[in-house]
C-alpha cells in the first residue's frame, strides 16, 4: 500500500464514484471526499467505500480543492488529486505501487497521462491524447492555482517527473448531462477570460509559456493565439484544426460527436456569451455549483 491520500471532490457522483475508488485496488492508504451537498447517494456510497467525507459549500474547483488540502488532516507523504469520473488503469495502479515509494527526495510532483473516454470510446486524436497533468504531489508542497477555469496543480519548488501509464476520464452520465455541464463551464470560461489578465499580472496562476511544459504551452496557445484570432470565426477554425489536421476523424462516430461538441459547439458558446457580455447589459454570471 502506498503512503498516499486520494482527494476527490464530489457533487452527485453516485454513478461514477465506485469505479473510481475501486480502481485503486487497495493501493491508497486513505480516501478523502469533499462533497458540495449532493442530493443523491454520493455521501453514503463514499462512506460505504471507506472514504472520510467532508462537506463544504461550492465556490469553484480551486477553492474547494485547496479547502480540502487545508481542512481534512492529510498526513500521508503523498496526495493525489482525482475526479470521481476518473479511474486508474491497472498499469498505472501497478506503477504507483512499484515506483512511488522510491521517488527521489527532490521530486515534489508526478505527472500522469489522462485518457478521455466518450460514449465508451477512447478519444485518441484531435490533440486530446496524451495530455499530461500533475496529479500526485508531496503533501504540503503543492496547491491548486486560484483561477475560475482550467485550473492546475502548482508547486513552488522542486522537481516534477512523469510516470509512464494512464488514468482514464470516463464519465458514465448521458450527453444531456454533458451539455448541461459544458453550458455551466461556458459561464465560468467567460469569467475566467475576463479575469485572467490581472491574475497573470499578479503571478498567482500558471504562466503562458510556449517553451514551458505542456500545460504552460497550451495556456500560451489559448491566450496568445486562439483568443487573438477573429471573434466568432475561431471556433470554426479550431474544430477544423482538431478534426482534420490533428486527425480527429480517426476517432469514428463517437469522435465526431466529441470533437464537434467540445471543439466547436462549446467554444462557439463561450464566444456567444462573451459577445453578450460585451454588447448588452447582461453582466458576468456566477454559475455557482453544477446543479446535477
Amino acid at each position: 500500500m502506498a503512503d498516499l491520500t486520494v482527494l476527490i471532490l464530489t457533487k452527485n457522483e453516485e454513478k461514477n464514484l465506485r469505479k473510481c475508488v475501486e480502481s485503486f485496488r487497495g493501493l491508497a492508504r486513505r480516501f478523502v471526499v469533499v462533497d458540495s451537498y449532493s442530493t443523491d447517494q454520493t455521501v453514503s456510497l463514499a462512506k460505504e467505500l471507506g472514504a472520510d467525507v467532508y462537506e463544504n459549500p461550492w465556490v469553484n474547483y480551486a477553492t474547494q480543492f485547496n479547502w480540502g488540502l487545508a481542512n481534512t488532516d492529510i498526513t500521508t507523504k503523498w496526495t493525489m488529486r482525482f475526479d470521481a469520473d476518473e479511474e486508474l488503469t491497472p498499469e498505472l495502479a501497478k506503477e504507483l505501487e512499484e515506483r512511488l515509494s522510491g521517488v527521489e527526495e527532490d521530486v515534489v510532483g508526478v505527472e500522469c497521462k489522462r485518457r478521455i473516454h466518450f460514449l465508451h470510446r477512447w478519444i485518441r486524436h484531435g490533440g486530446i491524447y496524451p495530455t499530461w497533468v500533475l496529479r500526485i504531489f508531496r503533501t504540503g508542497k503543492a496547491y491548486c492555482e486560484k483561477t475560475v477555469m482550467d485550473e492546475h496543480i502548482m508547486v513552488d519548488e522542486g522537481k516534477v517527473i512523469r510516470f509512464d501509464n494512464d488514468f482514464i476520464d470516463n464519465n458514465t452520465k448521458d450527453i444531456a448531462w454533458w451539455i448541461d455541464k459544458h453550458n455551466w463551464y461556458s459561464d465560468r470560461e467567460v469569467v475566467d477570460y475576463i479575469s485572467k489578465k490581472s491574475q497573470l499580472d499578479e503571478g498567482s496562476v500558471l504562466k503562458p509559456d510556449f517553451w514551458g511544459n505542456q500545460a504552460e504551452r497550451k495556456r500560451w496557445i489559448k491566450y496568445m493565439v486562439y483568443y487573438k484570432t477573429p471573434f466568432m470565426r475561431r471556433a470554426h477554425w479550431y474544430f477544423l484544426y482538431r478534426y482534420f489536421i490533428k486527425l480527429g476523424f480517426l476517432d469514428g462516430k463517437e469522435g465526431l460527436i466529441y470533437h464537434f461538441l467540445q471543439g466547436y459547439w462549446y467554444r462557439f458558446l463561450v464566444d456567444a456569451k462573451l459577445y453578450e457580455y460585451q454588447n448588452t447589459d447582461v453582466g458576468l454570471k456566477d454559475s455557482g455549483a453544477l446543479k446535477s
